[in-house]
């Protein structure tokens, strides 16, 4: 959450002259609500089904950047389509989370004591974004500009 994946993945779409798509936009075009809204009105197992359904056919269907929803990974299932992908993990440390979003109530998992929410995010989850990542990409510091670059070194990709 915050890590920038919206924004550096329209970068790296550009940089490398493809279509970017994220399926949180995906999901709330189909829903007609907000992701916070579908948490609230049915909680977050039926927001994950949700997800899964909305990942899986995004990644049969698109063949450029793909940006996923932070909890997308919890999913087996979506953890093995991944295997074989590139697929970088843009990471960061609680730090620089609360400078980014202020750790605000908009983000659902986080509504109550944000920072030690986002640490038990990021202590049950780190893992699994970095056995299905190709690539980790620190974003502490860094400009949207300076973690492109350093996703598509990386990834060994180049721009068009």
């Amino acid at each position: 959450m915050g890590v920038g994946k919206s924004t550096v993945g329209q970068l790296l779409a550009d940089r490398l002259g493809v279509v970017y798509r994220d399926t949180d936009d995906d999901i709330v075009a189909e829903q007609g609500r907000s992701i916070a809204e579908i948490f609230v009105d049915e909680g977050e197992p039926a927001f994950r089904a949700i997800e899964k359904q909305a990942v899986h056919r995004a990644l049969a269907e698109h063949e450029g950047v793909l940006a996923l929803g932070g909890g997308a990974i919890l999913d087996a299932d979506t953890r093995a389509l991944l295997a074989g992908q590139r697929v970088a993990y843009l990471s960061m440390e609680v730090e620089e989370a609360v400078k980014r979003t202020g750790l605000n109530a908009a983000r659902p998992l986080l509504a109550v004591n944000p920072r030690k929410q986002w640490r038990e995010l990021m202590e049950a989850r780190r893992h699994l974004y970095e056995g299905v990542a190709t690539a980790v990409v620190a974003t502490d510091g860094r400009t949207p500009e300076e973690v492109t670059q350093a996703a598509l070194d990386a990834l060994e990709l180049k721009d068009v």
